[in-house]
């Protein structure tokens, strides 16, 4: 029933959305935002800014951190984690791991992405950041990389700590971050599983009930405490657009639900993806005079795309290139630039990379060089 409920529901506010000349969202989250993965454009708001209490939102740090250690190589998900006294003794949401036991770094990932485990998350903390108040300097330092302007972590789990705060429009961030590490949704979107801990089956199951209920829905976290309420970050793809939704404060899970849903209609019916630049498509060449190979090629490290009002005819942009002044060595990955695309009055900046690592010129190169350009007629600086 509730299934069912959930699906006329989203077909009555797509009609909505479609005819009516302006929508009033009518929202009952106390804040909300809609954004654009791969931009971050915002499509809707309501009071983003606002400082609130995030709950197990926080969880999406947390797992970021982690999906980054990972990458680099530091840590490996089949790695064992030893329990400590403080993980074991976790209140609210956990997988019962048990003090002195050793847990696989993945089975710990997969309580806090699937059943928001509090115990798993202070695991996995001091697991990769050697402690967890180490861990926690790290989530603050990572936010304000990310250029999260109201955000302040005390611990990585969630409850309620004084000075523990976010915003919607923070949070969209972090979760923009995130979704750069798509293979998390493989863990988002397990609606239910089970564990092994400490010897017994566990079995989890998705506390975003979205996942069943609403298709598409791949992720990625919820949150409750009775000072944040209830609580979603969610995110789906469709048409090739991936949008994030969060909604902060609402009183009760339906009203998350709903909410959650308005926002994702509203996105995709009223705004499309337009592809200006492929990343492995677009590819130019650059002059650097020290290096072994003085014609290095760069190329975009992601897709170049503008998100389009459906009911909008002017479609017009412009696109630069802006190379910063650079030499050898490069290492593979390494920004050498950017190219700037103007639309509707805002600026948006996308990397340029080079995608090998770029040698200095040894001496024996750099006169081979000058040789050639004097025999070229280059002129000598």
């Amino acid at each position: 029933m509730k299934k069912l409920f959930l699906l006329l529901f989203s077909f009555f506010l797509l009609f909505e959305i479609v005819f009516a000349s302006n929508v009033d969202l009518k929202l009952h989250a106390k804040s909300a935002i809609l954004v654009e993965a791969s931009s971050g454009k915002v499509l809707y708001e309501k009071d983003a800014n606002s400082k609130r209490s995030p709950a197990s939102m926080t969880k999406i740090m947390t797992i970021l951190l982690t999906m980054e250690s990972l990458e680099k190589g530091n840590i490996k998900l089949t790695d064992k984690v030893n329990i400590s006294k403080k993980a074991a003794s976790m209140g609210g949401t956990q997988i019962f791991v048990e003090e002195g036991s050793s847990v696989e770094l993945q089975t710990l990932i997969k309580g806090m992405a699937i059943a928001s485990a509090n115990d798993a998350a202070v695991a996995v903390s001091e697991y990769v950041g050697g402690s967890e108040s180490n861990f926690v300097y790290m989530m603050n330092e990572k936010a304000r990389k990310l250029g999260c302007k109201n955000t302040s972590f005390k611990n990585p789990h969630g409850l309620d700590e004084e000075g523990h705060y976010t915003t919607a429009y923070d949070l969209s961030l972090i979760a923009r971050e995130l979704l750069k590490h798509p293979s998390i949704l493989k863990y988002t979107s397990t609606y239910e599983d089970y564990i092994d801990v400490s010897g017994s089956n566990h079995w989890l199951v998705n506390t975003n009930k979205l996942i069943r209920f609403y298709s598409g829905i791949d992720g990625l976290k919820t949150g409750y405490t009775s000072k944040a309420g209830y609580c979603l970050t969610a995110t789906m793809e469709r048409n090739d657009m991936r949008l994030i939704s969060i909604v902060m404060g609402e009183s009760n899970k339906d009203n998350r639900s709903e909410d959650t849903i308005t926002l994702m209609e509203y996105g995709f019916s009223n705004y499309g993806i337009k592809n200006i630049y492929k990343k492995d498509e677009y590819n130019n060449k650059i002059y650097i005079d020290n290096a072994s190979n003085r014609n290095v090629k760069y190329y975009l490290k992601d897709d170049v795309n503008i998100i389009v009002n459906k009911n909008d005819n002017n479609v017009n942009f412009t696109v630069e290139e802006r190379i910063n002044k650079v030499k050898a060595p490069l290492n593979k990955n390494d920004v050498i630039g950017h190219l700037i695309l103007k639309y509707k009055n805002k600026q948006y900046k996308y990397d340029l990379i080079v995608k090998e690592d770029i040698k200095k010129a040894n001496y024996f190169k750099v006169f081979i060089n000058l040789f050639k350009d004097i025999l070229s007629g280059v002129k000598i600086k």
